[in-house]
């Protein structure tokens, strides 16, 4: 069994095509079809099963696939990992954040890294709470920043980064809008713009209207900071967010409150898996973020 084969057997299942596979490889239709042919001949099983022009993976074949695809994963993340240690410095990190962390702490981080390692290369990918925990866990990525931090389990290490108070934002007509700062329960009877259920800060804002005495009434949701800032701008309601999604500014027509007794906060951290070792350049990506981290911190 070689290589060529699988990745040839994975093109083809991907495409359910034979002729498409060949031109993706850049190879002949009849090279891809004779390597599919061994394969099949070695295993003594049939793959695939001929629907006209197309191709059907068969009930085994689909098991197949789902491992090869893994094995195929791992070889290549060694690949890399060899790459990577004749030159760390030049190596790539997939790194997953959440559209809460976009505006601030990407950028920030990402770019006082590049002065130092300037070769090092990343691909991001925005994405859900839920979404990032399992890809950082099946290696379709490295690292993930997330706030909250989830849990260790067998799979994920986490290290929190900072830990930051969450704000009230009301309109600047309303009526605690001339205060700096209030206590949660004051907002017991508004109608709340909240992230949709199932959204991490859907969860840390209901949890802690609820942890007061009461459960917010939602009268409107959206699905990033800007959307919520706008419905509360706009007089729809009053959200809950992080003091991060203030660092640019407090969005005309609003009010940012703090909330004392009790306040409410979030930790902020980056997961990374357990059961692999990190590549060189995410090792040093991971021990500048902590750096980088630590020494805001003892500014503040």
């Amino acid at each position: 069994m070689e290589l060529r084969q699988l990745r040839y057997f994975v093109a083809v299942a991907e495409r359910e095509h034979i002729s498409e596979a060949a031109e993706v490889l850049h190879v002949a239709q009849s090279a891809v079809s004779r390597q599919i042919a061994n394969l099949e001949e070695e295993l003594g099983i049939e793959l695939f099963e001929r629907v006209g022009r197309n191709v059907k993976l068969t009930p085994i074949g689909r098991t197949f696939l789902e491992h090869t695809v893994a094995a195929l994963q791992a070889i290549d993340f060694a690949k890399r990992q060899v790459d990577e240690y004749l030159n760390p410095e030049e190596g790539t990190i997939k790194i997953g954040f959440p559209t809460s962390l976009a505006s601030f702490l990407l950028p920030t981080v990402i770019s006082a890294f590049k002065k130092e390692h300037p070769n090092v290369s990343f691909h991001l990918r925005q994405g859900s709470y839920k979404y990032l925990i399992k890809a950082v866990k099946e290696r379709e990525l490295n690292l993930a920043f997330l706030g909250p931090v989830p849990g260790k389990d067998d799979s994920i290490d986490q290290k929190i980064l900072f830990t930051e108070n969450i704000a009230a934002l009301v309109p600047s007509s309303h009526r605690l809008a001339k205060k700096d700062q209030i206590q949660l329960t004051e907002l017991r009877n508004e109608g709340f713009a909240l992230f949709p259920e199932g959204f991490i800060l859907n969860k840390v804002a209901v949890e802690a209207c609820k942890s007061v005495g009461f459960t917010p009434k939602i009268s409107s949701e959206g699905e990033d900071m800007d959307a919520l800032k706008g419905l509360v701008a706009a007089g729809i309601g009053v959200t809950l967010l992080p003091e991060s999604a203030f660092y640019d500014a407090t969005p005309r027509r609003t009010k940012k409150l703090a909330l004392v007794e009790p306040p409410f906060t979030r930790n902020v951290g980056v997961i990374y898996p357990i059961n692999r070792e990190l590549a060189p350049s995410e090792q040093i990506f991971l021990d500048f973020v902590s750096n980088f981290f630590s020494r805001l911190t003892q500014f503040k």
